[in-house]
């Protein structure tokens, strides 16, 4: 251990006993912080905080298993006396047999104002694989470095605890860090621009202005989630749901056109109350193709989301997938949506119509304007490149699906496409978000059922939705 570091834990054991008067005084700010860490982290999820302090973050995300470390043992004695509850341990992060040594693994590891005191963080990322699934989180949280005066200035007047010199580090430093030690960054958020109540227009200005483009840069608090790069060995078969309104001439073609990339492969085709016989077509084919794997539902309810939903709750395969039935996604593009998952460089995959040039009036120019603005909204709401959200192609693991579905409650049942119920959803869950381009082409058979106007309102809705539900909690 360096002498940094040694003066930094003499000062948290010095410290350890008024630690929790020095929280009072910045209350505002820690609940703030806090609101964000629930957002990410379920209640009843296993978490490890690495630099847990006296432990009061990790009892107030209220896990099913909570493990707190930190090197120092004044700071885990306050711990073990507020949370007997919880597990905590004495340890140096940056030794990775010590953080082998701990009951893993976790669905999250939190990592709160403890960068700045390591003398090696690319090292304690590269140490943390061996307590990650495929499904943990890290998160990571730190001060903008452009705050630091202002905090210096606060120490120097009593406002905030003391402390030694610490690193200053950039997004892009985090990002760069965690890649070396081959963790991937799903997302970044920026908040809490007044870390003060301000007589209530503190969380006024945190929840409605500090989101908003430009301004969020001046923020005070940044977080950056990553993922333990792994592919995802476990996924060994798929299943695509194809809804089908009226598309009685497209059924047999997506079965003679779905290339057979992974077996076991099902084809899950969900019929939502048509009136061109397309019910029939789709018994017809289902029988002419025994080998094929072809089941046949209707759908409950009304509109495509609800048909997704039942088709996901009824498959089988480790991988999900959508593909409409009007065929303007080529299926033989499927392979790449599969691909995606099996190597692990995505976990929501997404198709994107807006990069190569499409068939003429494959889309109606003015939608062609709304999906690139919606595309630009989408991103800055999800932390998350998305070049085109109304895509209706998209996969991703079944063990995923249940833990959206299980979450569902948070945003409701709102969506008549499904595609935001899926993005919103993953978003929440931190899930690694990839694109694949495809070639958009003209319609065959059938007319579309978007309404230009009807849908456009329903999306700036969905918007103001997203807005209040992910940015401005």
């Amino acid at each position: 251990m360096s002498a940094r570091k040694r003066e930094i834990r003499r000062r948290a054991d010095a410290s350890a006993p008024a630690r929790r008067q020095w929280l009072a005084r910045s209350a505002f700010f820690h609940h703030e912080d806090l609101l964000y860490l629930k957002f990410l982290i379920p209640e009843g999820a296993r978490v490890l905080e690495l630099g847990c302090g006296t432990g009061d973050v990790l009892a107030a995300l209220k896990p099913s298993f909570g493990v707190g470390v930190d090197f120092s043992a004044g700071m885990i004695s306050e711990a073990c006396k507020a949370h007997p509850d919880l597990t905590f341990f004495v340890g140096d992060i940056e030794d990775p047999q010590f953080l082998r040594s701990l009951p893993g693994p976790f669905d999250a590891i939190v990592v709160v104002d403890t960068l700045g005191a390591l003398d090696d963080c690319q090292a304690m990322f590269a140490s943390l694989h061996n307590l990650c699934m495929r499904e943990t989180r890290v998160v990571v949280g730190y001060v903008s470095h452009l705050w630091y005066p202002a905090i210096k200035v606060a120490e120097a007047t009593g406002m905030k605890m003391p402390q030694p010199l610490q690193n200053v580090l950039s997004p892009a430093d985090v990002r760069a860090l965690a890649a070396l030690g081959d963790f991937d960054s799903v997302k970044n958020e920026m908040r809490v621009l007044v870390p003060m109540r301000l007589f209530g227009l503190g969380r006024l200005i945190n929840r409605f202005l500090a989101p908003l483009p430009l301004i969020r840069q001046l923020c005070l608090r940044h977080f950056t989630v990553s993922r333990s790069v792994r592919p995802a060995t476990e996924v060994k078969s798929a299943s695509i749901v194809v809804p089908a309104r009226n598309e009685r001439g497209n059924i047999e073609a997506a079965v003679k056109r779905i290339p057979r990339f992974v077996e076991p492969l099902e084809i899950i085709f969900v019929e939502g109350h048509s009136k061109d016989g397309t019910w029939e077509e789709i018994e017809r084919v289902a029988a002419a193709y025994p080998d094929r794997n072809i089941k046949a539902m209707r759908q409950p309810g009304r509109g495509k989301g609800d048909a997704v939903f039942a088709g996901f709750d009824a498959a089988r395969g480790d991988v999900l997938m959508i593909l409409d039935a009007d065929l303007t996604m080529p299926p033989e593009q499927l392979p790449k949506f599969w691909d995606a998952i099996r190597s692990g460089k995505g976990e929501f995959v997404n198709g994107s119509r807006l990069v190569y040039p499409m068939e003429e009036e494959a889309m109606r120019f003015l939608n062609l304007v709304a999906n690139k603005a919606f595309s630009l909204l989408f991103t800055w709401l999800l932390s998350q490149r998305f070049t085109d959200t109304l895509c209706g192609t998209k996969a991703m693991c079944r063990s995923d699906y249940a833990r959206l579905k299980a979450a569902r409650g948070y945003f409701g049942e709102f969506d008549p496409f499904g595609d935001f119920e899926l993005i919103f959803g993953a978003s929440k869950l931190g899930l690694k978000a990839v694109e694949i381009p495809i070639r958009y082409a003209s319609r065959t058979y059938g007319e579309t059922q978007i309404s230009r106007f009807r849908h456009g309102f329903m999306l700036l809705r969905m918007v103001l939705f997203a807005f209040m539900r992910i940015k401005a909690m």
